[in-house]
């Protein structure tokens, strides 16, 4: 990636990131979008069966069109982290 998208990318990411919290008291330490018990899997899962952020949004009234952004940002911002080992 070059340098300037990965900077986009941190800057997004850092964006949203304060809107995901991870407290070992709610959901087991599960990601959560801050101020309710909704995981980021949650969302995620949602999303992935083929719901449309209207629905979620409609069926989550807590949650806002930014809280998805920042789900799908931390879910990337994961994948970008994950380590791949090598086959044996």
């Amino acid at each position: 990636m070059c340098m300037i998208a990965r900077c986009v990318a941190d800057s997004n990411t850092m964006k949203y990131l304060n809107r995901i919290v991870i407290d070992p008291a709610i959901r087991f330490g599960k990601p959560c979008v801050r101020g309710t018990r909704i995981t980021v899997g949650e969302v995620l899962g949602f999303l992935a069966e083929g719901g449309s952020e209207t629905e979620l949004i409609a069926d989550f009234p807590q949650l806002t069109h930014e809280d998805v952004l920042a789900c799908l940002g931390f879910a990337a911002e994961r994948e970008r982290r994950l380590l791949a080992l090598p086959a044996a």
